[in-house]
């Protein structure tokens, strides 16, 4: 009656032997370690980047523990904070001879101190927030009426080649503040001018005036497409933070949107200050120009011509390019990784309707040509891509060369963020040190510590065994609970430790049930073997019904939250999942091995049982 098949008994101690192992990298605790990435987004950081680190440690007697290399970064770990400085200062001058031009970012960071076995299991610690591991917090303000600029910008740039090419005649077109006006000599011109934009620019809303001789044209934006662009402006620039700082290395930074304008940014152990903001507020620009042939075959830039370099293979190959850009970054819609007809790794590129055509004269007359996309961050620029015009195109094309599917996944999201939509302000700035967050760290434990302890006594006073078993469920649960947030890299805040305590109470209370079901049963008259299994399947049901309750209000929380609430609502959620397993199974296991071997019992260890008629 009170026995699991060998299966089920395995099974259960199988889950809480993986969250043992998945909980102990939290308790190795960290150690110093100094990240290399790439500062310019055509630079890897490579094997050879890490041989030539790791032969100037050598070679200057500075002891590492190990390394660990990604897609984007280099992290060499340390053994004190001492040699970690030291290490900086000899990666950085290896690294970035001349300081003005800095190749790679070489900054302090802290990694897991798991051994290497736990490691290679993918078993990591959980992310711990800003609250509790420091770091800094920006609000950043997005220039909305920029965003809208920038695109009134474009949209003239597109009417005056429209009207153009349709021969209509007009005194030109320009922009003010937020509304765009071209002026006419007769109606007639106007009239057709009218029909043409409805055409090509339906979200332009227009309205007719007359001012002397001229007729005018006024057009301002409808009032969706504005908030349109408004959206797109914070996506965009969401993106564009993201992919900066990758370059850091930060675990779960927090990049999101704050109402309809505004972007929070939380680095958790990021100490620099101005190393974040410097990244934060860079400006990347893409240009396509066409390369100067002439200047190849000589090796000099002549007149007229600039001279980037490409990353090939490795090596710094010089690119002399004319200094009149073709396209500029704002033309660019949208950049996807895809293959060729051959199936060669490819970059589709949509550009916008003026982009498209500019694009189709300049490559039907420069066939056979190549042509280049410079970068410029920081004022500097990079050729990202050479390729040879095969034919003519327009608003889509292709990107081909000796790439992998790797390099064309990197390019595209180049293409697609390398700048910002929309210019951003820092309104406010935070910086919480590692002694605040180690205070919040210690203060959460040991609240989470003796809210456990409170727990136990009183079960283990109230229900005597049963309540010892109790408790050892409950320990169950809070390592499954710590085993999944790790598992799935969570970030945990104060707000989640808060979760986690609360977890613990809710956790209890469903081996209340069990119990005073139990003890229901011994007082109706039941055996002490039917009274466990009947308290323990006629509970379920009561048990089931409160945590789906409070699992459908934690996934509001989830859905509908952000920021700290989000984050309790994750560790509340989870906890209620293994809240479930652990009082119901776990604790039924324990109980089977105590009590259901015994042919003949008398009675249970679970406290006082009051029966009718029985004095106590």
């Amino acid at each position: 009656m009170n026995r699991y098949p060998l299966w089920k008994n395995l099974s259960i101690l199988l889950v809480l032997v993986v969250g043992l192992l998945y909980t102990l990298p939290n308790f190795f605790g960290e150690v110093p370690a100094v990240q290399v990435s790439s500062s310019r987004s055509t630079l890897k950081v490579d094997g050879a980047i890490e041989t030539r680190v790791l032969e100037a440690l050598t070679a200057a007697k500075i002891q590492y523990t190990g390394t660990l290399r990604d897609e984007s970064s280099l992290r060499v770990r340390f053994a004190d904070d001492k040699t970690q400085l030291q290490a900086k200062d000899l990666i950085e001058k290896t690294l970035n001879p001349d300081p003005k031009d800095a190749s790679y970012v070489v900054a302090l960071n802290l990694l897991s101190a798991s051994p290497s076995w736990l490691t290679s299991l993918n078993a990591h610690p959980m992310y711990l927030g800003l609250d509790l591991r420091g770091g800094v917090h920006f609000l950043l303000q997005v220039d909305m009426k920029g965003a809208l600029t920038k695109k009134l910008d474009s949209i003239r740039s597109d009417l005056s080649a429209s009207l153009r090419e349709k021969k209509i005649y007009n005194s030109g077109v320009t922009r003010s503040d937020l509304t765009l006006t071209a002026r006419f000599s007769d109606a007639a011109m106007r009239d057709k001018a009218r029909y043409l934009i409805k055409d090509t620019h339906p979200d332009l809303t227009l309205e007719e005036r007359a001012e002397g001789s001229e007729f005018l044209l006024v057009g301002t934006l409808s009032p969706a497409e504005q908030k349109n662009i408004q959206d797109e402006a914070v996506k965009q620039n969401i993106t564009t933070l993201h992919n900066r700082v990758n370059e850091l290395g930060v675990a779960e930074p927090v990049i999101q949107q704050q109402g309809a304008d505004r972007i929070v940014v939380q680095l958790p152990g990021v100490q620099d200050v101005g190393k974040a903001k410097d990244l934060i507020g860079r400006t990347a620009t893409l240009e396509v120009r066409l390369v100067q042939e002439s200047a190849e075959l000589s090796g000099q830039a002549p007149a007229g011509a600039d001279v980037f370099n490409e990353i090939r293979d490795g090596m710094s190959i010089p690119v002399y390019v004319k200094k009149q850009a073709v396209i500029s970054g704002d033309r660019f819609v949208g950049a996807t990784s895809s293959f060729d007809s051959n199936n060669n790794p490819a970059v589709s590129i949509k550009l916008d309707s003026a982009g498209g055509r500019v694009m189709r004269q300049v490559t039907r007359e420069n066939l056979k040509k190549r042509m280049a996309i410079i970068l410029f961050e920081k004022g500097k620029g990079e050729a990202i891509s050479v390729a040879t015009i095969q034919g003519e195109f327009g608003d889509r094309f292709e990107i081909t060369g000796q790439f992998s599917s790797e390099e064309t996944n990197r390019l595209a999201i180049l293409i697609r963020s390398g700048a910002l939509a929309a210019p951003m302000d820092i309104i406010e700035e935070r910086t919480i040190g590692p002694s605040l967050g180690a205070a919040n760290i210690e203060k959460g434990f040991h609240s989470t510590l003796w809210g456990f302890i409170a727990i136990a006594v009183f079960m283990c006073m109230y229900y005597r065994l049963f309540g010892l078993i109790s408790t050892l469920a409950l320990a169950a649960n809070l390592l499954l609970l710590v085993a999944l947030l790790s598992l799935l890299q969570a970030t945990l805040t104060l707000p989640g430790i808060a979760a986690i305590a609360l977890t613990l109470g809710m956790a209890i209370d469903a081996n209340v049930l069990i119990n005073e079901r139990i003890r229901e049963e011994l007082r109706s008259g039941l055996s002490p073997q039917a009274a466990i299994d009947a308290g323990y399947s006629r509970a379920f049901g009561t048990i089931l019904d409160s945590n789906v309750t409070t699992l459908i209000a934690g996934g509001a929380l989830l859905a509908f939250g952000s920021g700290p609430v989000r984050g309790f609502a994750i560790v509340h959620c989870l906890g209620i999942l293994t809240s479930m397993f652990s009082a119901v199974l776990v604790s039924r296991m324990i109980t089977n091995f105590v009590y259901g071997r015994r042919r003949k019992l008398d009675s249970l260890a679970i406290g006082q049982v009051w029966k009718p008629g029985v004095q106590a």
